[in-house]
């Protein structure tokens, strides 16, 4: 097997025409069981994703087997031809509003998920109520989130279809907390133009407002500042302030 990316609690290989994701000793097991139980349930609503076809355990650990695709993600993509930027947003939005067009009834909640991020983020107690105060004020939607929504995660393959991977974080919920995170992660990559034109585009193409998205960015700023990434917390914070977005 070929290693095609490494992670502290997972390794992801190619064998042959499958991807082996590889999850270390202490990773949970229920944890992966979801994980490969998310992937079926997307799968079936009919979205290019690749097949799931094994859960099991390989020298101990546990492995779930998948299609592996052949291509080249979106993301590199945009950096070997930037000037092609303008067209790989719109495929993105596109590709993103399919996704949000689907709903997956026995997906976790995205609320629920996000409470539980806020409740363990490091922020000071009157900020983490005034967050899950916003939270609760949201629309209840049960539209199909990625979750890590990124240009990394969208395969372009020689014949121009776009398949979706990593769907270790999909829930259900509303579509513009999606939005909002994709928005910060091109932020967080000092991509600011792209943020822009992103959001511009998302909010264009499905008749949202720009502030109903920016409502969601301080809860997905809190999310993201629980995994501890070096170097992002100054701009999460920020972002966490909610009186900005009021």
């Amino acid at each position: 097997m070929k290693v095609i990316f490494e992670r502290p609690d997972k390794t992801i290989y190619r064998d042959g025409d499958f991807t082996v994701k590889v999850f270390n000793e202490n990773y949970s097991k229920a944890n992966v069981l979801n994980e490969a139980l998310n992937q079926a349930r997307v799968e079936e609503t009919g979205l290019k994703v690749p097949k799931l076809h094994e859960v099991k355990k390989i020298d101990g650990k546990w492995a779930i087997i998948t299609d592996y695709i052949e291509g080249k993600t979106l993301e590199e993509l945009m950096k070997e031809n930037p000037e092609k930027m303008d067209e790989y947003i719109e495929r993105l939005v596109n590709i993103q509003t399919d996704v949000l067009s689907h709903q997956v009834t026995h997906l976790n909640k995205l609320r629920d998920k996000m409470h539980a991020k806020i409740s363990s983020a490091d922020i000071n107690a009157t900020i983490r109520y005034e967050l899950h105060t916003r939270l609760d004020a949201t629309p209840k939607h049960n539209k199909v989130c990625h979750g890590d929504f990124h240009p990394s995660n969208i395969i372009i393959t020689e014949n121009d279809e776009a398949y979706i991977i990593d769907w270790a974080h999909v829930t259900r919920g509303n579509g513009a907390a999606d939005a909002a995170r994709v928005y910060l992660l091109f932020t967080l990559e000092g991509k600011n133009d792209a943020a822009q034109k992103y959001l511009e585009l998302f909010c264009k193409k499905t008749d949202t407002a720009k502030q109903y998205v920016q409502k969601w960015m301080p809860i997905v700023a809190a999310s993201q500042l629980t995994k501890g990434v070096k170097g992002e917390e100054e701009l999460l914070h920020s972002w966490i302030d909610v009186v900005d977005y009021e």
